[in-house]
């Protein structure tokens, strides 16, 4: 039991502090041994055509916005197609895009998913750069500037953007815990990217090479993650620029967001059996390593650690005779769920003690990741993706 107590501990402390801090070791000698080097033969202004592409299923409250946003973003009007497919929307969201003429705009009532949409709309691009984003997700000016210049290097074959989570002074569990959560998350994705390549891109703002993109199968929950992934199989590089960004708020509630995590979940473990060679390390050493540390240990191995010692750490410190070092480890334990108790009771109020809501967002995050394995296994998450309210 101690040696089971002692694993399950590590692989929480690995996953969430040691992998990061390897990575944070590595990136900052790589970039040590980087500042002195040059970039010859490449031009100042590398201004490709690009095409911003939009899957809207039903987005009519948030279309206005995100047209606005799109055609003020500092980058040569005429090298931009813009690109919205919206099959099956049905509250106006086609009609009221076709208001602008800027806009290419590609409609069929039935609805075949994000997924469906986005291998239809794909034979319209025209250009060799595609910029993916979410209707619901606004950019900042200088984003496509910030990625395509990444795309220089010839080894750059997806740009992922940042997601940022706008939080206010005062805000609920969700939007402080996702903040927080995001802002971790992209601090790993820049000293992935700083050594290698980052693991996935998010849905909100990346962008891949157009020759690289392959057809997704229909049933692909992930199809951010999947997409990027299959372009670093290739041998190409996933660049990570926290400098090019995309503003939402989080899901209004712990109810929408649960929902969220779940169907991201679910589409993580469909994901290690789409991609699996991805987990053989003769293929790529280091992609493999990262990938296990990242996405295996967080998706897998970390809830079962974390909901397992619910059981263990008591069952040892009773057992040790209530040694210094379990006893202190059950009360730091017992200090944690003490914290996501709280922020379940106020999980709807409005705060700025942050630190608060951590460990509650952490809990459902892996509770997403059991409900979400559950789901999987029984195959009843719908691959349709359904907007989580938010704010």
């Amino acid at each position: 039991m101690y040696i089971l107590f002692w694993t399950l501990l590590i692989i929480i402390l690995y996953s969430y502090l040691g992998y990061p801090l390897l990575l944070f070791i590595i990136s900052s000698f790589s970039s040590l041994l980087k500042r002195n080097r040059v970039n010859k033969g490449l031009t100042e202004n590398y201004e490709p055509p690009v095409t911003l592409f939009i899957a809207a299923y039903n987005e009519v409250d948030f279309i206005e916005k995100k047209i606005q946003n799109s055609l003020s973003l500092n980058y040569p009007k005429e090298k931009i197609q813009h690109i919205w497919v919206t099959d099956g929307s049905n509250d106006g969201t086609p009609e009221k895009l076709k208001e602008y003429s800027e806009l290419e705009v590609y409609h069929e009532n039935k609805r075949n998913g994000k997924i469906g949409a986005i291998n239809r709309g794909m034979k319209f691009v025209k250009n060799p750069i595609i910029i993916f984003t979410d209707a619901n997700s606004i950019l900042n000016k200088e984003s496509i500037n910030q990625i395509v210049a990444e795309f220089k290097n010839q080894k750059a074959g997806c740009v992922a953007g940042r997601k940022r989570i706008l939080i206010q002074s005062k805000d609920n569990a969700v939007n402080i815990g996702e903040g927080i959560y995001w802002k971790y998350e992209s601090l790993i994705k820049k000293w992935e990217s700083n050594i290698n390549s980052a693991l996935g891109a998010a849905g909100e703002l990346f962008a891949i090479r157009t020759e690289l993109f392959d057809e997704v199968d229909k049933d692909i929950i992930l199809d951010d993650f999947v997409i990027s992934l299959r372009i670093a199989q290739k041998g190409y590089k996933i660049k990570y620029i926290p400098k090019a960004f995309a503003s939402e708020r989080a899901s209004i509630n712990i109810k929408e967001e649960l929902k969220r995590k779940t169907r991201i979940a679910c589409g993580g473990f469909q994901a290690i059996f789409r991609l699996k060679g991805l987990l053989n390390p003769f293929q790529h050493p280091f992609l493999t390593f990262q990938y296990i540390s990242h996405k295996i240990f967080r998706w897998f191995f970390v809830p079962i650690s974390m909901f397992s010692l619910l059981f263990v750490i008591p069952f040892v410190a009773i057992h040790s005779q209530w040694n210094n070092l379990y006893s202190i480890l059950l009360l730091l334990h017992t200090i944690f769920y003490i914290f996501v108790f709280i922020g379940f009771i106020f999980r709807s109020k409005k705060t700025n003690l942050k630190f608060f809501f951590t460990p509650y967002y952490i809990f459902i995050m892996n509770l997403s990741e059991i409900i979400g394995f559950i789901k999987f296994v029984l195959k009843i998450q719908s691959v349709n993706w359904e907007r989580s309210k938010r704010e």
